[in-house]
């Protein structure tokens, strides 16, 4: 008799169920993963933002988003330099705002994220989730320092 080599058919099917039941566990992390890097991402590219606030507010020259120097994000909701609201107020207080759309993942898109100045100086982080934006939005992907409104 000739000893047979190779693996039978219920130890391939064993196989592909053990490479179906960890796909399905990891493809959901990895789109959670990707939607809290995004948000770091988007909260990191405005702070980036808040230096060139401070030195135009210094200089008392107007800030905008041409002035303020930000050359466009792909998570942001609109393409090139779009997609950023800047506002400065009389009172020294002002904010750079941006929703996320284009490129961002499904979990975040249609989310606010906005960094406000305060008369004082201080800067606060938030981020705004409504009704219809960001249908998969889970809190884990809140940047730290940010809060949910």
């Amino acid at each position: 008799m000739k000893k047979q080599k190779g693996f039978t058919l219920i130890e391939l099917m064993i196989v592909v169920a053990i490479i179906g039941i960890l796909a399905a566990i990891a493809i959901p992390q990895y789109q959670n993963y990707i939607s809290k890097a995004q948000m770091n991402r988007v909260v990191g590219e405005l702070a980036a933002l808040k230096t060139s606030y401070e030195a135009l507010l210094m200089e008392s020259k107007t800030i905008s988003n041409t002035t303020i120097g930000f050359v466009g994000s792909s998570l942001f909701s609109s393409a090139g330099t779009g997609g950023l609201t800047v506002v400065a107020s009389d009172d020294l207080s002002g904010k750079l705002e941006t929703t996320l759309g284009q490129d961002a993942s499904a979990g975040i898109a249609g989310a606010i994220v906005a960094l406000s100045r305060s008369t004082e100086g201080g800067w606060t982080c938030t981020v705004t989730i409504t009704a219809t934006a960001a249908p998969g939005w889970k809190t884990t992907f809140l940047p730290t320092g940010c809060v949910q409104s």
